[in-house]
């Protein structure tokens, strides 16, 4: 599932193409809001709101989600699309770009004004505009706010902080030494583990190759993350992978090091 840094460099490449536009043409494949027509309205903005995609167009939001097979593509006017149009859920025309959502998780539209009452949820954005010591410490409140719960499945919820998913909570736990089912309550500078994930999910942000390494190798970006059976890059033991959360919902795959991660 695209994560935080890769639903914000979407937003912002959308933003760029679209943004004071005209709508030219909206053709929305969702039974639900099939027969909304948004031709003519303006394209005020395209916003990230940790994995959350808000088109602001007139005074609707398309709220979109990626989930696991979506996707946002841009073309020129009369291009051939990469990906078959039956998967298209909604296509947007200004007079230079066509916006194509492929397979989208969610797609549904709403009066901007109450966009909060479906993300005002969500934990402090890690890739907000204006992100400061209030922001982590509400974040480490949240987190804390449940100690029984595997450190693992707090980082990965986004009423908790948002923007984090199974690549970044795997890399954070093993750089802070941490057993991904490590309960919340034995962790002790939640602070710091909140301005960790702040710093890796930046660092990342501008890039399509994510690494956590700091090294942008091929087969050298991650950590622990997809490395099962491989050893550890720094005692040499072999990756671990599990699964661990109380339901469907927070099921994780874990990936850790049995000995530098305790």
């Amino acid at each position: 599932m695209p994560e935080g840094d890769t639903v914000y460099r979407t937003a912002r490449t959308l933003d760029q193409a679209l943004r004071g536009s005209i709508l030219t043409g909206c053709d929305i494949r969702v039974p639900a809001f099939a027969t909304v027509d948004l031709t003519g309205q303006t394209v005020h903005e395209v916003v990230s709101r940790g994995k959350h995609l808000l088109h602001r167009v007139g005074s609707t939001s398309i709220h979109s989600h990626l989930k696991m097979e979506g996707a946002w593509h841009l073309y020129r006017p009369g291009t051939r699309w990469l990906r078959p149009a039956f998967q298209a859920r909604i296509v947007l025309h200004t007079a230079q770009w066509v916006a194509v959502g492929f397979e989208l998780g969610l797609l549904e539209l709403m009066p901007t004004r109450t966009e909060s009452e479906i993300v005002g949820y969500l934990g402090p954005d890690l890739l907000g505009v204006g992100w400061g010591a209030a922001d982590s410490a509400e974040a480490a409140a949240r987190i804390a706010a449940m100690p029984e719960r595997p450190i693992i499945v707090a980082l990965a919820d986004q009423r908790n902080l948002a923007g984090l998913g199974n690549v970044y909570v795997n890399e954070l736990c093993f750089l802070r030494g941490l057993s991904p089912e490590r309960a919340v309550a034995e962790v002790g500078d939640l602070a710091g583990l909140v301005h960790l994930a702040r710093r890796l999910i930046l660092a990342n942000k501008d890039r399509d190759e994510r690494t956590t390494t700091g090294n942008l190798r091929r087969g050298a970006q991650l950590w622990v993350y997809g490395r099962a059976g491989q050893p550890c890059r720094r005692c040499g033991s072999r990756i671990a992978r599990g699964r661990l959360g109380r339901n469907e919902l927070e099921l994780r795959d874990t990936y850790r090091c049995p000995r530098c991660q305790t």
